[in-house]
């Protein structure tokens, strides 16, 4: 079983025939996900990368039977893409475009609360089920299909992780890049709560930094759901200053439990298994597993 995706997912790209989606789309085709069209304004009935191209997500739902989309549209447009794409009845969003004004998803947000609909990111690397289905930007070829599900803030770091996961001779089941920005459509402890429900899934690795409430928030669900499902967790930004912002939009510390010691302490006191480094996340989660 996987989270979000998989080989039967649906998925069409909006922003389609635009260099960003035109590029990862194509990485996605040859992955071997299923593209089912994209998305244009203007240029529907046209076909690009052998695919058709439809003016509306509402089109692509109808004619192509879409349930997943891909979002590659500008940082201006990009909140009317998703809330287009959940009034069409797309079920999972993906949403990869960054610097979406703070109030374009608060709108989003408050758009989207009451709707079948699941939003991934914005500013985010995307979704992968290995063997099945990449629906982001991620490096295909570094994930392998196991039992380890991945949730990170970070981009970078769900590759690293999943390389060396890999390399200890593990795999993944699915791994979903949350995005980095101060609002996102799924939080660490829903992806986590996703992963725990997996049954295919025997271990987590949940990559944070720091930056607002949300692995406080999972590690303490965690612990009061009593699960015996391993976490191993890692969380950047050990020497970011307070007050300065360090990459991404959402990682700034504005409080004391913001910081990347504070939330270390909060993720041991919840019986996850907290890791001082990257490098050591394979190692570690080889360990828990045993």
């Amino acid at each position: 079983m996987s989270v979000l995706v998989n080989k039967d997912s649906k998925i069409i790209v909006q922003g389609f025939t635009g260099s960003e989606g035109t590029f990862h789309a194509g990485q996605m085709i040859e992955y071997g996900t299923n593209v089912v069209g994209g998305v244009t304004p203007g240029k529907g009935g046209q076909t690009h990368l052998d695919k058709p191209v439809f003016n509306t997500v509402d089109e692509a739902v109808k004619e192509a039977k879409a349930d997943t989309s891909i979002i590659f549209v500008p940082p201006a447009f990009a909140a009317d893409a998703i809330m287009e794409a959940a009034e069409a009845g797309i079920k999972v969003i993906i949403c990869i475009t960054e610097g979406i004004p703070v109030k374009d998803m608060i709108t989003v947000k408050n758009y989207i609360e009451n709707k079948d609909v699941r939003l991934i990111g914005p500013n985010c690397p995307g979704v992968i089920t290995p063997g099945e289905a990449k629906v982001g930007i991620m490096p295909g070829f570094v994930f392998k299909k196991g039992n380890v599900g991945i949730v990170s803030k970070s981009g970078t770091l769900t590759y690293e992780a999943a390389d060396q996961v890999v390399k200890q001779n593990l795999g993944i089941t699915t791994a979903i890049g949350i995005g980095g920005d101060p609002i996102i459509g799924t939080t660490t402890k829903e992806a986590v709560e996703m992963l725990i429900n997996d049954d295919e899934t025997d271990c987590i690795v949940m990559i944070g930094e720091i930056g607002g409430q949300l692995e406080a928030d999972a590690a303490k669900w965690y612990k009061e759901s009593g699960s015996k499902k391993p976490i191993v967790g890692f969380i950047a930004g050990e020497t970011a200053p307070a007050g300065r912002t360090m990459g991404h939009a959402g990682a700034i510390v504005g409080g004391s439990e913001d910081t990347a010691q504070a939330k270390k302490k909060i993720l041991k006191e919840s019986g996850i298994h907290v890791v001082d480094s990257p490098a050591e996340i394979g190692k570690k989660v080889a360990e828990v597993l045993g």
